[in-house]
């Protein structure tokens, strides 16, 4: 929401500056992003006069001018402009000026051999319009030497303020100078409202035929006006704040939009055919806007209609063939209330944005159709002239009004604030509240009141936000407990341990495409309000996610790409915790000892997902591999971890080649999704560290070398060495593998850890036969 300072002035009776204003109105929950001035970048251009204008001897377009500046000795500047001339009085940059609208700072200059000290400047090259035809040309009387933003009234401060959507009621300028009068920074000046000569009966009839997403329609016929420009005064205020002045009704209607929050729309009479009607769109039915785009419309739609078809995209925007042009003389004037929640699945089936439905879908004040009525047609009969009709009603607008209940006693146990019940009630009333009793009445343009709590809400904020007190919370005696939940701590472990082992963490969308998570066995949950048509359904699975961020990186050249994520997985039953991580791109660069650079590769996600399980506090040495990760898992170059068929802890692999391609993913890409609240919990509750308790005796090694059938897996042997023997066997891992004419070899390295004394040669030979016994159990035998 943008306004001018001088705007707001039309409705608050105030002396504050720029700064205490701003100030004031983020103390009171409305967000001031930016404050700006465009005097600040004209302050170098001064008025000046062309004295004489003679042709350049070098070209023909170009004319060499003496300026009078004001300050003294003329100075020599060539011009290109074809309406430069002795006489004429313009605006002037001097050397060292940057001129904003061309993006360069002037400097002396040699321009076809003749000196040249700056420019006389046009509208474009200071921003003030789209005109380069020409130099500016200013009245005769402009004072020579001074501040052209000073003479031309540019000095007027803009605000940019970012209102939540709760706050309909300060998408109008006035409505924000209400909640600055309310915080004692001037006062709220009286609303005026024009007398309207009503000389006719409107021959238009309007009729609303969709009493859900319409249930108001109210409008008057004004004819005989002349649709020229609007005043300067109103065209500069509208530049201002990014609007492109058009013509005199159509600034007209966003101005009082800006200035009101009151949308409304003018239909050029000689389009109309019938009665025009608010109803829904009809199968089929399609509207080529004023941003000349062509709609195609659902029945749940409202639309603003007559005998030929539809001409406006109800509460939204109008249609191209409907709008008034520079020829129009007769007008319909449409103000109408439209339902927020229609104008938003409206806007957002259509991805159609305007000024009109960010307030209608926010609620405006329905309560104010006949008095906008009323201004708006004050403003076109004082600057366009003609005559207006009676107005004409359709439907009936919600009343908006509500009674809450008031409890000051609230405003210390909800905002642990002291405040006055005196200052409670002036507070309010300044917002247009009246309070009876322990009730308030709540204005019709407050949609978002509807409880005590609300009332507190506006009390703090307008006491100020920054004036509630610090009140630190109670320190208990002794030795302060931890607050952390095991699931908190579990990701924090993961999160640490990922980083120090180098992956790079992301913080990624939770809502993904469609065709994203069907890649991903689907989502349960879809949005009903998505900020896009790719971000409408919750994510099954991080690695949608972290796939889109490894390929914006990879496409950026990143060689190597090791991303991770701590976030929720959206499922049927429930958000579940989960960690993921993905590495794409090299493993390790080339160099000159290995050659050519090494991918990643399943086991490379293996290693990750086993060193973050152990950070996590899962019993890795217990944990079973099982080959069939899923659908979106590559077959044979996938796997799951997990304590049994049941418990599942994490899936890691190269994903599926169609998943692969979906994604634009290179073949190397390997991926992994750790379950987080699947780590089962520690037997003892005990925080405390377990004592480091070193072997007092030298642990010792034997290598066995087993061939084994092609069916059993190598996580199979491995745990059924170390459960040859629990006592003795510390650890059991495979370090090579061959194939020759036996057979596939495994080498297993056992590791004997003895605790009472040094082992014997029996008793390793002992532990030897418990090895080969467990393993030939599952079919292999020692290798010869």
């Amino acid at each position: 929401m943008k306004f001018t300072l001088s705007w707001l002035k039309d409705h608050l009776d105030t002396d504050a500056d720029a700064a205490t204003i701003a100030e004031t109105l983020t103390n009171i929950g409305l967000e001031v992003e930016d404050v700006g001035n465009p005097a600040e970048a004209l302050k170098p251009f001064t008025i000046a006069r062309v004295l004489t204008a003679e042709r350049h001897p070098q070209a023909d377009k170009l004319q060499v001018l003496t300026v009078d500046t004001g300050s003294g000795e003329p100075l020599q500047v060539v011009c290109g402009a074809p309406n430069a001339r002795a006489g004429l009085i313009g605006v002037f940059g001097g050397p060292g000026t940057y001129v904003p609208g061309s993006d360069f700072t002037l400097k002396k200059a040699a321009i076809r051999g003749v000196e040249s000290n700056g420019m006389m400047c046009s509208s474009r090259e200071l921003e003030l319009g789209e005109d380069h035809s020409g130099i500016i040309e200013l009245a005769e009387d402009a004072p020579v030497g001074t501040s052209f933003a000073e003479y031309a009234g540019l000095d007027d401060p803009v605000f940019d303020v970012s209102i939540t959507p709760n706050r309909q009621d300060c998408m109008g300028v006035r409505g924000i100078a209400r909640d600055l009068a309310a915080a004692g920074v001037g006062s709220l000046k009286p609303l005026k409202l024009p007398e309207i000569e009503e000389n006719f009966d409107s021959p238009v009839e309007i009729r609303t035929q969709d009493p859900d997403g319409c249930p108001a329609f109210y409008g008057r016929t004004i004819r005989g006006l002349t649709n020229g420009t609007s005043p300067e005064w109103m065209q500069a205020r509208l530049k201002a704040v990014g609007q492109r002045p058009i013509s005199a009704v159509v600034d007209i209607t966003n101005y009082v939009m800006i200035d009101l929050g009151r949308p409304s729309h003018a239909y050029d009479l000689k389009t109309l055919a019938g009665p025009v009607v608010a109803r829904r769109a009809k199968p089929g039915e399609t509207v080529v806007a004023l941003n000349e785009k062509e709609y195609a419309l659902t029945p749940e739609m409202t639309v603003i209609a007559d005998d030929n078809g539809v001409h406006d995209i109800g509460g939204i925007m109008g249609g191209e063939h409907s709008g008034v042009a520079a020829d129009t003389t007769d007008v319909l004037l449409e103000i109408a209330y439209f339902d927020p929640d229609r104008i938003a699945r409206t806007g957002q089936a259509l991805a159609l944005t305007s000024d009109a439905r960010t307030r209608f879908e926010r609620g405006v004040d329905p309560a104010f159709l006949d008095d906008g009525l009323a201004i708006l047609t004050g403003m076109i009969l004082e600057h366009c002239g003609g005559e207006a009709s009676r107005s004409v009603r359709a439907g009936q607008p919600p009343s908006g009004a509500r009674r809450v209940p008031f409890r000051p006693e609230r405003v210390a146990e909800l905002g642990g604030m002291q405040v006055a019940k005196d200052e409670q009630v002036a507070i309010l009333e300044r917002l247009g509240f009246t309070v009876d009793g322990a009730e308030a009445n709540v204005p019709t343009w407050r949609r978002d009141v509807d409880c005590s709590a609300d009332l507190v809400e506006e009390i703090i904020r307008i006491v100020g936000l920054d004036k509630i007190p610090s009140v630190p919370l109670p320190r208990p005696d002794g030795v302060a407990r931890a607050t952390a939940t095991r699931g908190q701590m579990i990701e924090r472990r993961a999160r640490r341990a990922a980083a120090a082992r180098g992956l790079e963490e992301a913080v990624t969308w939770s809502f993904i495409a469609e065709r994203e998570a069907d890649l991903f066995g689907g989502a349960a949950h879809k949005l009903a309000n998505p900020i896009s048509e790719d971000m409408k359904h919750m994510r099954p699975s991080l690695l949608p996610g972290l796939a889109v961020a490894a390929r914006r990186n990879r496409d950026r050249g990143a060689d190597s790409v090791r991303l991770f994520e701590v976030g929720r997985r959206y499922l049927a039953d429930a958000e579940r915790p989960t960690f993921g991580l993905l590495l794409a791109g090299e493993r390790t660069p080339r160099n000159w000892q290995t050659g050519k650079a090494r991918a990643f590769d399943a086991f490379d996600a293996k290693a990750e997902v086993l060193a973050i399980l152990d950070a996590a506090g899962a019993p890795v040495t217990n944990l079973q591999l099982t080959m069939s990760a899923g659908e979106w898992w590559h077959p044979g170059r996938s796997a799951t971890l997990g304590l049994g068929p049941k418990t599942i802890l994490a899936q890691f692999g190269a994903l599926h080649p169609r998943v692969l391609k979906a994604l634009d993913l290179p073949e190397e890409t390997v991926a992994a999704e750790i379950f987080l609240d699947a780590i089962p919990a520690p037997r003892s509750s005990s925080r405390a560290r377990l004592a480091y308790a070193p072997p007092a005796l030298q642990a010792l090694t034997r290598d066995f070398a087993f061939i084994v059938p092609d069916d059993i897996a190598a996580d199979a042997l491995v745990r059924a060495i170390r459960g040859s023997d629990k006592v003795l066997i510390a650890d059991t891992r495979i370090f090579d593998r061959y194939e020759g004419n036996q057979g596939l070899s495994l080498t297993v390295e056992v590791t004997l850890q003895p605790t009472e004394a040094t082992l014997t040669d029996a008793e390793i030979s002992d532990v030897s036969k418990k090895v080969v016994a467990a393993a030939e159990k599952l079919g292999a035998t020692l290798r010869s």
